[in-house]
């Protein structure tokens, strides 16, 4: 007997909503307020008025305050135990079947820049290049660089996939979102097996130097994907299934191939949503329709929304609190209306880690989180609004992040 539903027990709906990368640092432009502070919430403020909000952390101290590792905790997972690298939960998203000696590789398409004759990161993204756009380019970067043991699989806009035969352990790479604007000579890959991985790199340059999309972007107005950016590298994990785990049948909803990939290692389904694009311009609302569609047939669906940490990453504060503000409004508000069609439900929102404004990058500070059950309390659980100053005010504090899914699904 699984823990999320027992003998007699009358059926829970769960939802778990993820802003990533919505926790912030305060921003003296904003009054020494965080973007969650300044944003307009007034769904995730009524979640923690009339439920609970607390500290979770979800980022175990050594390990890379990445999505990766974040949500792994969030599905109750221990990175410690299970954190083999982001690239594999990306393969299993893109139907991508990993051997015991592949090791993946994300591939970002990136854009270049030169000053004083030295190379920068000018952009993480390549303009953020539409899904169509990169497939040509990934396609021929496999027709010129594959080789034995090492081939190129074309993934959602600028994120796609090198698995490498073969590959050897203890290579160091650096994530590109975390080096916008720097010199990249420093973090160009490490370690044994390095010296392949720059090579590819360079001879990528040439091949995308004069390629017919780039010329048609520069043309338009927009950055060219000039080079690729190999990371985040790992082996397949093995990970019991939350339906081994819980008993919970349940699907997940997002346009990010890591979070599909992380929910299929949990034997959860994917749902792709028409428009899900990862950024500010996604489909907010399709989002909680599907979820709440999925809820009909399943006891438990999880909705990623990239769009806070794109923002984050890009240092838009303007757009980080737009994107905070769409999530509330057109994702946790259509969800807490619509889930009242169910007689038992749970939500748990929360962003996975912080992406702050002014560092470009994620951190593994701890981040707030609301669970609002289906008969909570009216007097609350000691917050106002869903922000990171009343998530410390509460004095509730998960360590070990991975432990909080059990705390939701309980009964």
């Amino acid at each position: 007997m699984g823990e999320g539903k027992g003998e007699g027990c009358l059926p829970v709906k769960y939802v778990i909503l993820i802003g990533d990368g919505m926790s912030d640092e305060p921003i003296e432009e904003l009054g020494n307020k965080t973007p969650l502070q300044a944003a307009k919430t007034p769904n995730m403020d009524m979640l923690v008025q009339k439920g609970s909000i607390g500290l979770v952390k979800n980022v175990p101290e050594g390990y890379p305050p990445g999505s990766d590792v974040a949500i792994l905790s969030v599905l109750g997972y221990d990175p410690k135990k299970y954190y083999t690298g982001r690239s594999p939960l990306e393969a299993a998203s893109m139907g991508v079947k990993l051997g015991p000696n592949d090791l993946a590789f994300r591939c970002n398409l990136v854009t270049l820049g030169q000053q004083n004759g030295r190379v920068f990161m000018g952009d993480f993204s390549a303009d953020h290049i539409s899904t169509d756009e990169a497939r040509e380019i990934i396609k021929d970067i496999d027709k010129e660089l594959s080789s034995e043991g090492i081939r190129f699989y074309p993934g959602v806009s600028y994120r796609h996939l090198m698995v490498w035969n073969g590959g050897p352990d203890g290579i160091q790479t650096t994530p590109p979102h975390d080096i916008t604007g720097r010199i990249i000579e420093e973090y160009l890959p490490k370690g044994e097996g390095s010296k392949r991985l720059i090579q590819l790199m360079t001879a990528s340059q040439m091949i995308l130097k004069e390629h017919p999309v780039n010329m048609k972007r520069e043309e338009d107005g927009h950055k060219p994907a000039n080079s690729i950016w190999l990371w985040g590298q790992g082996r397949a994990p093995k990970m019991p299934t939350l339906k081994e785990r819980f008993d919970i049948e349940g699907s997940v909803i997002s346009a990010v191939d890591l979070v599909k990939g992380v929910g299929i290692y949990a034997g959860l389904k994917v749902v792709n949503v028409p428009g899900a694009t990862g950024y500010i311009d996604t489909n907010y609302q399709g989002k909680a329709e599907y979820a709440l569609k999925e809820l009909e047939t399943r006891d438990f669906v999880c909705v990623h929304v990239e769009a806070p940490d794109e923002a984050g990453h890009n240092g838009d504060l303007k757009n980080k609190i737009k994107a905070i503000e769409d999530f509330d409004k057109e994702v946790v508000g259509r969800v807490m209306d619509g889930v009242t069609q169910f007689k038992h439900y749970r939500i748990l929102v929360l962003p996975d880690h912080p992406t702050p404004v002014v560092k470009k990058t994620h951190t593994r500070d701890p981040v707030p989180f609301a669970m609002f059950p289906a008969k909570a309390s009216a007097s609350g659980g000691g917050g106002k609004a869903f922000t990171e100053a009343d998530a410390k005010a509460s004095g509730l504090f998960i360590e070990d992040g991975y432990k909080l899914i059990k705390r939701f699904f309980e009964r």
